[in-house]
């Protein structure tokens, strides 16, 4: 015969579970940021070499490093870009995604309005919240 089980004891077991998660990841976050700080140090290092050497790339018996540019592209004007983006017909430079709160919000102020090709998937979830 299964077992059963009260609100109060799997509340209690839930926090316990989520405490352990958060935990591990505080854990996992703080040895992550240090060794991206010990990293940085060792790309430091070899961005000398590199440049002392006046080479990209420099092969050596564990492995090749090589210098790349990583370029971010980012706006401070999102009105302008939009415009942008819409004279210029360029949709293709924005990604593909919804931002779902403001969808959420848009859907329930407007619910006889529903775009095309818009799927949505809900799911009924439990959240526990300490006393």
């Amino acid at each position: 015969m299964p077992r059963k089980y009260t609100a109060d004891a799997l509340v209690e077991v839930g926090l316990k579970i989520r405490d352990a998660k958060d935990a591990i990841r505080k854990e996992a976050d703080a040895k992550i940021t240090k060794l991206e700080e010990q990293f940085e140090v060792v790309n430091q290092h070899l961005q000398e070499i590199l440049k002392t050497a006046g080479a990209t790339s420099l092969k050596t018996p564990h492995g090749t490093v090589y210098s790349q540019v990583k370029t971010r592209y980012f706006t401070t004007n999102w009105d302008a870009m939009y415009r942008f983006v819409q004279e210029q017909e360029a949709f293709e430079l924005l990604e593909r995604r919804i931002h779902q709160a403001n969808i959420k919000l848009y859907l329930e102020e407007n619910p006889d309005v529903m775009p095309e090709g818009l799927n949505v998937d809900s799911k009924y979830t439990v959240v526990i919240r300490r006393k």
